[in-house]
C-alpha cells in the first residue's frame, strides 16, 4: 500500500486545500478505513468558515474535517484483531463520537458527555481523505443491503433518533418539526413511522418544505417568504385551526434559530413536550414565557449527539423506516470539497445533502 494519501487539510477559516499527507498509522486500538462516502455536515461548514472552533487544543488545524463516513476496513489493530471484531474488506460505518468507556459519564450510559471524547473530523483527522483511522469501538459493520452512500447518513440519523426518543411521540399526536434540512426531513420520516397522526413542517425555503411533503409531512408552513404558497403570517393561529384549538402535542427544532424554538413554545399546547435540537451560538438566550409554560405543564428538553442510538439508526435505514439516500442532492470528488462547502453555505442549486467520495 502507498505511504501517502490525498486529503483536504483545514488550517483556519477559509484555508483548506487538497494535499498529500501520510496514511495514518494504526495503533493497537485503531482500525484503518478506506473512506467511501463522507457527508458534509453543517458543522463542517461552520468549521470551514471559522464560525466554530475545532476540538483541538488551539481550536484550529491542521486537521482533516469530515465525520459522517463509511468505508472499507484495510488494517486492524491488535486489540480488535485479538477479538476477531473486524477484518480487511469489512464494510463499516464510523460513529465519530468515540467515548472512553472509563469515566463516570460513560459508566452511567451518558456516552455523549464522556470526559475523554475522540472525534475523527473534530479532534483528530476525519473522513475528507482517502483513509482514516477509527478507534475499534467506533465502528459498526454495515449491512449488505445498505449502500456506502446510505450508510454515511447514520451519524446524523442517530442524532435524530436520540432527539425523537426524547420527544416521546404517542400514536395520533400532532407533531411540529421546525427546519426542513436533512435532519428535519429524517425526523419527519421517523415520527410518521412511530405513529404520529399529523406532522407539520415549518421552514423558510419552499423546495425543502416540498421535499418534506414527499417524506410524509401533512402540513407545510413557510414563515418567511410572503410569496410562498405555504406562507402563514400567524403560525399559532394556523395550527390552532388544524387542531381545533389544542395546538401541537410535540415540537422538535432541528435548527439553531432561537426564533424558531421560541415559536415552537408558542404553538404547543397543554402537556406538550418540546425538544431543542439545533446547536445554538455561544451567548444565545432562549426566552420562555414562564407563567403559560408552567400552567400548561409543558416540558422542554435538550438533545445532544446520539448516545446509545446507533443500532436503532442502522436498523431504521436497513429496514426502510427512513429513506436517506434520496436526500442526497449532489456527490462530489475529494478535490471539489471546498467548492461544495461554499455552495452549500450559499445555497447554490437548492442543495439538501452533499457527499464527498474520496
Amino acid at each position: 500500500m502507498a505511504e501517502n494519501m490525498k486529503a483536504q487539510v483545514f488550517y483556519e477559516g477559509e484555508k483548506m486545500g487538497l494535499e498529500e499527507i501520510p496514511i495514518p498509522e494504526v495503533t493497537d486500538v485503531d482500525v484503518l478505513v478506506r473512506v467511501k462516502n463522507c457527508g458534509i455536515c453543517g458543522s463542517d461548514i461552520s468549521y470551514y468558515y471559522g464560525l466554530s472552533p475545532l476540538g483541538t487544543e488551539t481550536g484550529k488545524g491542521p486537521l482533516v474535517l469530515g465525520h459522517e463516513f463509511t468505508g472499507e476496513v484495510v488494517e486492524v489493530g491488535a486489540v480488535a484483531k485479538s477479538m476477531n471484531l473486524f477484518k480487511p474488506g469489512d464494510r463499516v460505518v464510523v460513529n465519530p463520537v468515540q467515548h472512553c468507556n472509563a469515566c463516570y459519564a460513560c459508566a452511567a450510559g451518558n456516552t455523549n458527555l464522556c470526559a475523554n471524547l475522540y472525534v475523527p473530523g473534530v479532534t483528530a483527522n476525519g473522513g475528507f481523505a482517502e483513509y482514516c483511522t477509527s478507534r475499534y469501538t467506533g465502528l459498526f459493520r454495515l449491512p449488505d443491503s445498505v449502500s456506502f452512500a446510505a450508510g454515511a447518513f447514520t451519524e446524523p440519523l442517530a442524532c435524530a433518533v436520540y432527539g425523537i426518543k426524547k420527544l416521546e411521540v404517542e400514536p395520533g399526536q400532532f407533531v411540529a418539526v421546525f427546519g426542513p434540512g436533512p435532519i428535519g426531513l429524517m425526523m419527519v420520516q421517523l415520527v410518521k413511522s412511530i405513529g404520529a397522526g399529523k406532522v407539520a413542517l415549518v421552514g423558510t425555503r419552499d423546495y425543502r418544505l416540498e421535499a418534506g411533503k414527499k417524506w410524509g409531512a401533512d402540513h407545510l408552513f413557510n414563515v418567511k417568504d410572503e410569496d410562498s404558497p405555504y406562507f402563514v403570517k400567524d403560525l399559532k393561529e394556523a395550527i390552532a385551526d388544524l387542531t381545533h384549538g389544542a395546538l401541537a402535542d410535540r415540537a422538535i427544532v432541528p435548527t439553531s434559530s432561537n426564533a424558531a424554538f421560541e415559536q415552537a413554545i408558542d404553538i404547543t399546547g397543554n402537556a406538550a413536550i418540546l425538544v431543542h435540537f439545533g446547536l445554538p451560538d455561544e451567548g444565545d438566550v432562549i426566552h420562555v414565557p414562564a407563567l403559560s409554560t408552567h400552567t400548561m405543564d409543558k416540558e422542554i428538553r435538550f438533545s445532544w449527539l446520539a448516545p446509545l442510538s446507533w443500532p436503532a439508526a442502522i436498523r431504521s435505514i436497513s429496514e426502510g423506516l427512513v429513506d436517506v439516500e434520496s436526500l442526497t442532492s449532489d456527490t462530489v470528488p475529494l478535490d471539489h470539497t471546498v467548492e461544495a462547502i461554499r455552495n452549500l453555505k450559499d445555497r447554490i442549486g437548492d442543495p439538501t445533502k452533499v457527499q464527498v467520495t474520496p
